[in-house]
């Protein structure tokens, strides 16, 4: 399948091309209980020598997040969630110069961290947990990844119908607040209320989505479907979650979120030039 149209997401000041080179979105948890981390970047410092490493990689977004939302997590107050990240995104911001977005669902909380400069709200929820988070994407002209999400598994579903119907509500949603369409990507929750059957066929059948016509993003790193193909810890999943992406990178696909975003630029550049080969 040939590379997406050529586009331009405007994200405060930054313009995003996406199209024939897929963006590298550089994971950064500012949180003490990460699933694949263990809490590295919990400290403000760490944060930002790990930030440094991202970028220097060749990460081309920098995605904030002060709440671990893996299955099973426990909920964190917006203060407590604000706190964890209020000394990293302004830095980030000053000296990265790369977008910041911010990994929420709470609209307090992204708020602040526009606010505080960041560029993108990454919402888990896709705009339909906290009704106030459209209205605070619009207020500040951001950028907006919607995530395709359950709040639990049903296993009969079939999965792109069900996605394709939550994203048309989270559409609505967005036209309402004022969010102008060019400024969404959708994310179709890899890991996120679903089954492993449903996992596997929503990165198979990824290129249905397209009819909604908005960029995707993709987000597999190191994640439990990894593990279930082939028993791994999170951090031996670098193989599988490169080949994830590489079948999502020869569909098309504008941006993978990754941990490990030196070895996801050689992947992304080699799978780029053989989809694109005459």
């Amino acid at each position: 399948m040939p590379a997406a149209p050529s586009r331009t997401l405007l994200a405060r000041g930054h313009a995003l091309h996406l199209g024939p080179r897929t963006l590298i979105m550089g994971i950064l948890n500012v949180t003490p209980d990460s699933f694949s981390d263990g809490g590295r970047s919990a400290a403000p410092d760490d944060a930002l020598a790990n930030a440094r490493r991202l970028v220097a990689e060749g990460a081309e977004i920098l995605d904030v997040g002060g709440e671990s939302t893996r299955p099973g997590h426990t909920p964190v107050a917006a203060e407590d969630e604000w706190a964890r990240i209020a000394p990293v995104i302004p830095a980030l911001v000053a000296e990265m110069g790369v977008p910041v977005s911010v990994d929420t669902y709470k609209a307090e909380v992204a708020r602040r961290a526009l606010e505080a400069g960041a560029s993108i709200v990454n919402d888990v929820w896709g705009f339909t947990h906290d009704p106030d988070m459209a209205r605070v994407v619009a207020d500040y002209d951001a950028a907006a990844v919607v995530m395709h999400n359950r709040a639990e598994v049903d296993e009969p579903l079939d999965i792109i119908s069900e996605m394709l119907g939550f994203f048309e509500r989270v559409l609505e949603i967005a036209d309402r607040a004022g969010v102008k369409r060019e400024k969404l990507v959708l994310d179709p929750g890899i890991g996120f209320g679903k089954s492993f059957p449903q996992n596997l066929a929503a990165i198979r059948r990824l290129p249905e989505l397209r009819v909604l016509g908005l960029p995707i993003l993709l987000g597999t790193s190191r994640k439990s479907l990894i593990g279930k193909v082939i028993q791994t810890t999170p951090q031996e999943r670098v193989p599988g979650t490169i080949a994830s992406n590489v079948i999502a990178i020869m569909d098309g696909v504008e941006i993978i979120r990754v941990h490990d975003v030196a070895a996801h630029v050689q992947a992304a550049r080699v799978a780029e030039a053989i989809r694109d080969a005459s």
